[in-house]
């Protein structure tokens, strides 16, 4: 495991949403500030929002494919083929890896709810699935990135 992975899942088990861990760890090595990471990533633990879509940690690897090669200029054509052909890489062998990009369907419940959150407890998700969801992800961006 590398060393941004192992502390992603650090982060993820101290309290950190997976989308802020892996971003947090990730976004380190490309001028992200930690605090800014951990800010704007906020929402988008729990599949976004908590609704169960796209798996946090993948939203936190976009996000960083985002610093390493989004187009700041708008007409910059190759910048955003690029972009999206690693987001299409780095889904496509997530989902290889763990089977689907849901969220819901990772944990296997509805964490908008309080029978939900009470299965995700319950089932040890968090240790059982989320950590390795959030270790696939930061891997998966890194060799992708490389």
């Amino acid at each position: 495991m590398s060393k941004n992975a192992e502390a992603a899942v650090a982060m993820f088990m101290e309290g950190y949403s997976c989308a802020q861990s892996v971003l947090a760890c990730c976004g380190r090595d490309r001028g992200l500030p930690q605090e800014l990471a951990i800010r704007v990533s906020q929402a988008f633990g729990g599949g976004i929002g908590r609704t169960g879509n796209l798996c946090g940690a993948l939203t936190g690897a976009l996000m960083v494919i985002g610093l390493k090669c989004a187009a700041v200029d708008p007409a910059d054509a190759a910048a955003k083929a690029r972009a999206y052909e690693l987001a299409e890489a780095v889904l496509s062998e997530f989902q290889r890896r763990n089977g689907t990009l849901l969220c819901r369907e990772l944990v296997g419940c509805d964490l908008r709810t309080p029978d939900g959150q009470k299965h995700f407890h319950d089932s040890d998700a968090k240790g059982k699935v989320c950590a390795k969801a959030v270790r696939d992800a930061v891997e998966i961006v890194e060799q992708s990135l490389s």
